[in-house]
């Protein structure tokens, strides 16, 4: 059965709701990281930073390739860096709109 197009959305969505995940992301814009230098921009641990990497890994947003004993991550597509650039847009607009307060209060 067929998922509609607007519950497949809103799943996407909600799977890109962690703040961690989305660290991830913008991190990746750069270009491939291995994990340690992933752990040493991002405050977590580690265990927690597997786990969010590999729900970014299941929903194709992220690959791996494993180099000796060090796994580097990547973007999958130039797609999600420009969701990224789009999401960044998007706020600095309710911004200057309505002020940091006003954006930071809607979450």
């Amino acid at each position: 059965m067929q998922v509609p197009l607007c519950q497949a959305k809103a799943d996407f969505f909600r799977m890109l709701g962690h703040p961690v995940r989305i660290r991830v992301l913008e991190l990746l814009q750069d270009g491939p990281m291995p994990v340690r230098d992933l752990l040493a921009q991002i405050d977590v641990e580690r265990s927690n930073l597997s786990q969010q990497l590999a729900v970014l890994r299941r929903s194709g947003l992220v690959d791996s390739v494993r180099e000796g004993d060090t796994v580097v991550y990547s973007l999958a597509g130039a797609d999600v860096a420009e969701l990224l650039r789009a999401a960044r847009g998007i706020l600095a607009e309710l911004q200057a709109d309505d002020g940091p307060e006003r954006v930071l209060a809607r979450r």
